[in-house]
């Protein structure tokens, strides 16, 4: 996928490194100087200047994006460029702050593809929002700390196994199960894992790719195509 991110900051860099590494093309836009150039020297392709700017928006490829993630902390800058991202046929994704998110979203939610608060969900939930599939951010606990819900594919390796035969990275630990459309529960050692079933993890941040290879195996990177 072509990707288009507005804002080097925290949660734009991070996500812009989550989605690279996924070997998704990713382009960075951002107006300050010193954050451009830190995303340059992480060999990204910088547009600098105004996010709410089409022509700069366009010179970031909008026009070829599969998707565009308004990620910077000002809501006017990212609102506008998703009205960009929306009208060049982007999958549009908009952040705000959780103060204001009830209002934002009643005001907001029909004119994007979605609403993240990277606050409480950090980047990965920015870029599950960016990618979708079957990669869910729940919480950030800590700065490498998360919770991220798997839901099982056809692909996924441990299709057909029990929670019993499941070996998870040892930076992980299964919290939850879910049959498909069912509530999470506590994991029982005889219950065997079917495609859209769910699994909460908690897991170091790098330690979620291994999981979810063995999880949703090939599924989330042909999604991603």
């Amino acid at each position: 996928m072509r990707i288009v991110i507005i804002g080097a900051g925290r949660v734009g860099l991070r996500t812009a490194r989550i989605t690279a590494n996924e070997g998704h093309e990713v382009t960075v836009v951002e107006r300050d100087y010193e954050k451009a150039e830190r995303a340059r020297n992480e060999d990204f392709d910088v547009v600098e200047g105004d996010g709410s700017s089409e022509d700069v928006l366009e010179d970031a490829g909008v026009d070829a994006a599969d998707a565009l993630g308004a990620l910077t902390g000002d809501l006017n800058t990212n609102f506008v460029a998703c009205m960009v991202g929306n009208h060049h046929g982007s999958r549009t994704v908009m952040r705000i702050d959780e103060d204001y998110r009830e209002n934002i979203y009643r005001k907001y939610a029909e004119e994007v593809d979605e609403i993240v608060y990277p606050e409480r969900l950090g980047a990965i939930g920015a870029k599950n929002a960016l990618l979708g599939g079957n990669v869910t951010a729940i919480a950030d606990l800590a700065e490498n700390l998360q919770v991220v819900q798997f839901t099982v594919s056809q692909d996924a390796p441990m299709r057909g196994y029990t929670l019993s035969e499941l070996e998870l990275p040892s930076r992980a630990r299964l919290l939850a199960f879910g049959k498909k459309d069912g509530a999470l529960r506590l994991p029982l050692p005889d219950q065997t894992l079917e495609v859209g079933d769910r699994i909460a993890v908690l897991a170091e941040f790098d330690a979620l790719d291994d999981v979810r290879q063995i999880l949703v195996g090939n599924a989330a990177a042909a999604e991603g195509m």
